[in-house]
């Protein structure tokens, strides 16, 4: 007997009906009519295998009832002989040649009679009940009559049921093999094992127009002469950085590809048609036959009641109006996951060599950090999209390494000038002996500008005239950066074949069937008739207007935390002045910058998850379509909210703190109570670099790396822990070696890329957007990107279920958005350098004030005086003679006339001056760095030259191909129409009488050319 065959012969003795509740016998008439017999069951089951052609598969769940307990493992053995083995631990179906392509996971509560001894059930393309005829599919049991200590299954449950089954029908009749696996050791969940053979394979790449390779091959053009010489170097020093796969080797040779089609066949390479399509092209193809497959009868089949007639009425309806396909059907709980397998363990010993482990080695590794990325089997395990993201992220992280070189040359350049420039020295020298006005009401005193050396110190190591060559440096470097990317992509896009393709458009998505079911019942409930519905702007009126308010009131909700930020800071500021130590007074910038970016951190973190959250929330609400029209939206929202949640804060240093605090004795009050915060004597510049830096640094190291880290680990322990319990409890069963969709069953389920391109957009922000003030971002971002690359690799390959491949030609919305941020960096740089820094003063005064062309009297031409009998009634200091001496004239930093000129305290000519020249360099600038940009990206092919080159010999090489066939079919016709012509006159020159005794074999002379 075969190894999947059960045969049960009907038990002798006396046995009630009741006692066999539940299985399904050989039908009674079997001897009396075989044949017709015979008939009906392999008309049923015709694409079985012939061994098993014929078989009728039974319920085991009532064989308890049987009273046969004692043949248990002999029913067992019969199911599952050594089934392990041959499907390697789940890789394959129960007969070890055909592979599983995908998974479908479902849970189902199991009666309370007794555990099912035989979960194990073979289910092949075929096996499955005819839709027409209402039947249950075999190997999911038929409709249990219900026993008096049964209990009754939930009505949702046997409706969920009964949507697997059809749905599952519709996945056979559409050509997958499905095998069921209930004897898991996750109790309460079953899974479903999908195959798809060979002649799906080929109508499905058809239909998706997959290119793939033929047996045509071709030359690459190969570079000469010197260009040649260059490169063979490269290629030995950069040999100890290659990974050791055999996709990253420099290739020679390429195939030639064309779309996959039946009637070419001859074209491709079919010698090993197992390894022709690949898993990843395998588990595309299924997927979108899911995708595709939908599910209209389900209905409940148990209960009674006015209740049920209700909800039957409903799933009437919804079999009028409403598909369910995969999508929907997870939505909706009938399945709870889908996924494709992993290609086996990248871990342990004895392990099958596989592209998942091959991976983590040389990929996924910390080890090899220094190396480049596999992208091309990245590509051929993960598909094109992730691929994309992985060689996007190693585009970006290469680039990275001159803009941080430059990066530390400006920065050096700084700490090597600080003790020449003369700013900052006369700040330092006491014996200037300025004395400056109070910082606060009357519990501040009046303090000497000697106190601030260290800032103005520091401040020199990130404002000074390299900071404007570097900000230049850091547009171009944007601009070339995309360009490279540009190129890149097209060298991707030509070495995996996706040179012609365009993207259709998507299945709908549940939520949008859902909604449009919706509206479909109301207008039917109105006895309206209507054509096909959708979704207009009328019906997402409200979602738009909740999406409208929703991120007004979360943007408002940044700007009143940023703000609350203010006043901690300002109070802060005037409680620390009290303090009586001189210590304590001089580091009290640094202590009040420093504690509220630490909170300003704290809140960026929580609000980047809630408004994430947020974010797909008022997405969902918008019921897009399609997934990539949820993707964009999702995206734009996102990337909004996180924008302004992450640079506000550095957005208010670097333009606004400062700006209108007013002067001694009309000062600026927030509630008439808190005073406006000032800018140190040295600027702004130095605090905007410790609010970028802190905020940087925290959000890499604390949300992109110790959450990426910590939180799966804390995931997989709680998972550990669980499993421990269960393995207690049934030792036995968790002794067994899990198999791999069990395994991966457990994984972390993939949610796309968008988490991860935000990290890095957000990011890029950093390095581009305010890099005049700190040159060393790029520097710190190359640092976090190397370990980003190997942590989001192993997240991949580790401890996520295997993604889906999905075809991408590009980074899609992405790309516009690094263009935008690009574009809004030249801008913001602009006036970081002539508004935040001192850069534009500086050279106003050089030029135009300074009497010996130096810098010396600098700071004393920008602090304008205070004549302190002018202090309003209670704002005046209470302890006037804190410095030792009585204070007449205190200085302040300001553009404004003195207490002792007719219209003191107005604003100065100067001020007028430098404000003009600030505005003027930020035209001059803008215009001159957009203008180079643009020049860059002109100058630049977005094709590179050899690819375009390729592409055309390409198509040439394959309008050759076609016209050699042409001219072999034509040459074939002819040839045959020649012979036909020999043979016709041949039976020409027969005699009559021949010709009438052989006219049989005449006509058959003259038809023969209208048979070829």
């Amino acid at each position: 007997m075969d190894t999947d065959e059960i045969h049960l012969r009907r038990l002798p003795g006396p046995h009630t009906d009741s006692e066999f509740h539940g299985v399904d016998f050989l039908p009674e008439d079997l001897n009396e009519a075989p044949e017709e017999t015979g008939m009906r069951v392999n008309k049923k089951y015709s694409c079985l295998p012939a061994e098993e052609k014929g078989i009728h598969i039974i319920n085991i769940r009532a064989i308890e009832d049987i009273g046969y307990d004692q043949h248990e493992s002999t029913l067992l053995n019969s199911l599952s002989k050594n089934p392990d083995a041959d499907c390697k631990y789940g890789l394959y179906f129960r007969d070890g040649k055909r592979k599983v392509d995908y998974i479908l996971v479902y849970h189902y509560k199991r009666s309370s009679a007794g555990r099912t001894l035989a979960r194990r059930v073979h289910h092949n393309d075929s096996s499955t009940r005819n839709t027409k005829q209402d039947q249950p599919l075999p190997g999911k049991g038929v409709q249990l009559e219900m026993g008096e200590g049964e209990p009754h299954v939930d009505c949702h449950e046997d409706d969920k049921r009964f949507r697997r089954e059809e749905y599952e029908g519709n996945l056979v009749e559409a050509g997958l093999e499905l095998e069921h696996d209930e004897d898991t050791k996750i109790h309460g969940v079953g899974f479903v094992k999908i195959h798809a053979p060979w002649n799906v394979l080929c109508r499905e790449a058809e239909f998706l127009k997959l290119k793939m390779p033929t047996k045509k091959m071709y030359q690459i053009n190969q570079t000469h002469g010197l260009l040649k010489k260059i490169n063979t170097v490269i290629q030995k020093i950069t040999e100890p950085i290659q990974p050791k796969v055999a996709e990253h080797k420099p290739q020679t040779m390429k195939r030639l590809s064309y779309p996959f089609s039946r009637e070419k066949q001859h074209l491709f390479d079919l010698s090993d048609r197992d390894s022709f399509f690949d898993s990843k092209t395998r588990s595309t193809i299924v997927y979108e036959i899911l995708k595709r497959t939908t599910c209209t009868k389900a209905k409940y089949s148990m209960g009674k009641g006015e209740g049920r007639k209700k909800e039957t009425a409903l799933l009437n309806k919804r079999r009028k109006c409403g598909k369910y396909g995969i999508t929907s059907l997870l939505a909706n709980g009938v399945y709870t996951a889908a996924y494709p397998l992993h290609d086996g363990d990248y871990e342990g010993e004895n392990v099958e060599p596989n592209d998942r482990k091959l991976l983590c080695e040389e990929w996924a590794s910390y080890g090899v950090f220094y190396k480049y990325q596999p992208i091309d089997l990245v590509r051929k395990y993960f598909g094109e999209k992730i691929g994309l993201y992985f060689a996007w992220l190693g585009v970006y992280t290469q680039m990275l390494i001159p803009a941080s070189i430059v990066g530390i040359i400006v920065f050096l350049y700084g700490c090597a000038t600080v003790d020449e420039n003369i700013p900052s020295m006369e700040m330092c020298d006491e014996r200037n002996n300025i004395t400056m006005c109070p910082l606060c009401d009357r519990t501040c005193s009046y303090w000497k500008m000697s106190s601030a050396c260290a800032t103005a110190r520091a401040s020199h190591l990130f404002d000074n005239p390299a900071t404007v060559f570097f900000s230049v440096f850091m547009a171009l470097w944007a601009a070339t950066f995309m360009e490279h990317w540009k190129r890149k992509q097209m060298r991707l896009n030509y070495r995996w074949d996706l040179t012609g393709f365009e993207e259709e458009e998507d299945h709908p998505r549940a939520e949008y069937e859902a909604k449009v079911l919706k509206k479909s019942l109301r207008k039917e409930h109105k006895h309206k008739e209507t054509d096909k519905e959708k979704l207009t702007w009328k019906d997402r009126f409200p979602a738009y207007l909740t999406n409208f308010v929703g991120i007004i009131f979360m943007v408002g909700l940044t700007f009143a935390i940023v703000f609350g930020v203010i006043i901690y800071r300002i109070s802060t500021a005037a409680a620390l002045a009290i303090s009586s130590t001189p210590s304590g007074r001089s580091s009290v910038r640094v202590t009040v910058t420093a504690t509220a970016v630490i909170i300003n951190l704290v809140v960026i973190i929580i609000l980047d998850e809630v408004y994430g959250c947020i974010a797909r929330w008022l997405t969902q609400i918008e019921v897009p379509k399609t997934d990539k029209n949820f993707e964009e939206r999702l995206i734009f929202k996102a990337f909004l909210l996180k924008f302004v949640n992450a640079y506000t804060p550095i957005f208010y240093v670097a333009f606004f703190k400062g700006r209108f605090v007013g002067r001694p004795g009309d000062y600026v009050y927030i509630f008439h109570s808190f005073r406006m915060e000032e800018c140190a004597p040295g600027g702004c510049l130095m605090e905007l670099c410790i609010q970028l830096s802190i905020i940087m640094l925290g959000k890499q190291l604390i949300q992109n790396n110790l959450f990426e880290i910590g939180i799966p680990k804390m995931k997989k322990f709680i998972r550990y822990m669980k499993l421990k319990r269960r393995r207690s409890l049934d030792h036995e069963e968790h002794m067994k070696k899990k198999q791999r969709y069990e395994v991966d069953y457990n994984l972390e389920p993939f949610a796309g890329l968008t988490p991860e391109y935000m990290e890095m957009i957000i990011q890029f922000g950093f390095v581009t957007l305010f890099v005049a003030s700190f040159p060393l971002a790029p520097l710190f971002a190359l640092l976090n990107n190397i370990i980003e690359i190997r942590l989001d690799a192993k997240k991949f390959v580790t401890e996520l279920r295997r993604p889906v491949a999905v075809r991408a030609k590009d980074i899609g919305i992405w790309y516009n958005i690094l263009r935008g941020i690009g574009k809004l960096a030249v801008i913001i740089n602009a006036f970081v350098i002539s508004f935040t820094s001192d850069f534009i003063p500086r050279l106003v005064y050089l030029y135009m004030y300074s009497e010996n062309g130096t810098m010396h009297g600098f700071v004393n031409h920008t602090l304008s005086s205070f004549n302190v009998s002018d202090f309003q009634a209670g704002t005046a200091p209470n302890d006037p003679m804190d410095l030792g001496y009585e204070v007449q004239i205190c200085r302040y930093k300001d553009y404004r006339e003195p207490p002792w000129s007719e219209n003191k305290y107005d604003i100065s000519k100067d001020f007028w001056a430098v404000l003009a020249a600030r505005l003027a360099f930020v035209i001059v600038f803008q215009n001159l760095v957009m203008f180079m940009s643009e020049f860059v990206d002109w100058i630049i092919p977005d094709i590179p030259k050899d690819i375009s080159q390729q592409i055309h010999k390409e198509k040439v090489l394959m309008v050759e191909v076609f016209m050699r066939e042409e001219q072999g079919k034509q040459q074939m016709l002819e040839t045959w129409k020649e012979k036909g012509k020999k043979k016709g006159e041949n039976c020409n020159n027969h005699s009559p009488r021949l010709s009438r005794s052989h006219s049989g074999s005449l006509s058959s002379c003259h038809s023969y050319p209208l048979d070829v």
